[in-house]
């Protein structure tokens, strides 16, 4: 299918896309980071144990990530101007419905299964399927800046939550975070054209005789299955999928879910620690930057085992540190530096072996792995805090996890296509 007419900016149109997709992962990452600075007050207002607790953000996390793949399907098919916005409205609602929760399902139907289902819509697909359908230069560093929202979001929004729910408790966090998603639903509504298969400028950088590759011929459920089938036949895929079920598990579900309360329970006030979560934000903004400026130059598999193997040795190293002020502030911009600079490598390989096509559906599976392995880590650290009264167990072994990503990081073969392919 030969691209249509131009829009206005011709081809810097594509960094008009990237602009209202930032805003909408940011409203994402807002939500997604809130489960950690709502673990302590919701656990002390409702006399829940931190395992019944940690039960909703494990089952938002798992659903954040198995959407993934179906909703770059949906992308492809209906385009991304149907679905990006119904999912930011179905957020908003969801987390504002919690506010009237008083049992424990309730959190996990509110926060668990309706927001995570609206997450997963408007996450790293979202920025994969972009990154492959408008950009054929610079691609790494546009996912490497797309997934830096991550960062951003959550050093705007933590630090602001985390001192509303030292002073308000947890409904005033839960109304704040319903209020800021959905504004950016209809900038997303008027950038993207109405269908897949409207007008729209080539993709930036892409040569003269670019033809852009056609949409799946089947249902956006079938044509998802039906790329996992096929891309589960390859050994690539199952190594990436290894490497970011670690990724999920070291950061989102332990790290992002546990560590202000891990912070806690050495005497840290919660907006303190919060603030630790922010600064590894701003480092994150960096940290993924630059992983995609390096991806676009470099090995993508040895940027990988570079980034897991150093990541799992902070992990081990960390419950056995004094948590002063110094020792946490390296921690934090150390693991900053690395929290998802993984993303850009990832997404170059899935579509290096993949293609434009398949690529983003491909890394939709391996992504619900990362949120796989989180959604294990957030249940299973909250289950062995509360056997052993601490985290020290937890993060050990997540941190050994981060040698098992590394290796199997190096063992991928590449199998590079020309863009299009």
């Amino acid at each position: 299918m030969k691209i249509a007419t131009p829009r206005p900016f011709g081809q810097n149109y594509a960094f008009v896309v990237v602009a209202a997709v930032f805003l909408a992962l940011l409203s994402t990452a807002g939500l997604r980071s809130a489960p950690g600075v709502l673990m302590l007050p919701i656990a002390k207002d409702f006399g829940w144990d931190r395992g019944k607790v940690s039960m909703a953000a494990a089952i938002g996390i798992f659903l954040y990530g198995l959407t993934g793949p179906f909703a770059a399907a949906l992308m492809q098919t209906f385009g991304i101007r149907r679905v990006v916005p119904l999912a930011l409205l179905l957020m908003a609602v969801s987390t504002g419905l919690s506010a009237l929760m008083t049992e424990a399902w309730q959190y996990v139907a509110t926060w668990g299964v309706l927001a995570g289902l609206g997450s997963g819509a408007v996450a790293m697909t979202l920025g994969a399927t972009v990154v492959n359908r408008w950009f054929v230069e610079r691609r790494g560093l546009v996912m490497g800046l797309l997934t830096a929202s991550t960062a951003t979001g959550t050093l705007i929004f933590l630090p602001g939550m985390a001192f509303i729910a030292e002073h308000g408790g947890w409904k005033p966090v839960v109304l704040t975070i319903s209020a800021v998603t959905p504004p950016s639903a209809p900038t997303t509504w008027l950038v993207f054209p109405a269908r897949p298969s409207s007008a729209r400028p080539p993709p930036q950088g892409a040569p003269a005789d670019y033809v852009e590759p056609p949409p799946p011929a089947n249902s956006a459920v079938g044509h998802a299955i039906g790329v996992l089938m096929r891309a589960a036949r390859t050994r690539t895929f199952w190594l990436l999928f290894t490497g970011f079920f670690v990724c999920g598990l070291t950061t989102n579900g332990l790290v992002g879910v546990h560590l202000i309360a891990l912070c806690g329970d050495h005497g840290m006030a919660e907006t303190s620690a919060a603030g630790l979560l922010a600064m590894m934000g701003l480092f994150d903004l960096i940290g993924t930057t630059a992983s995609g400026w390096l991806t676009d130059r470099y090995d993508p598999r040895k940027l990988l085992f570079m980034y897991y193997a150093l990541r799992g040795l902070s992990l081990i190293v960390l419950p056995y540190t004094d948590f002063s002020l110094v020792s946490l502030s390296v921690f934090a911009v150390f693991y900053g530096l690395d929290w998802i600079a993984t993303v850009p490598p990832t997404v170059r390989l899935a579509t290096e072996a993949f293609g434009d096509a398949d690529g983003p559906i491909v890394f939709g599976w391996i992504a619900a792995g990362h949120q796989a392995g989180a959604a294990t880590a957030a249940m299973t650290a909250g289950v062995l805090r509360a056997a052993q009264g601490d985290y020290v167990m937890a993060f050990v072994m997540a941190g050994m996890t981060g040698f098992i990503a590394a290796v199997a990081s190096v063992m991928i073969r590449r199998q590079v296509r020309l863009a299009g392919a």
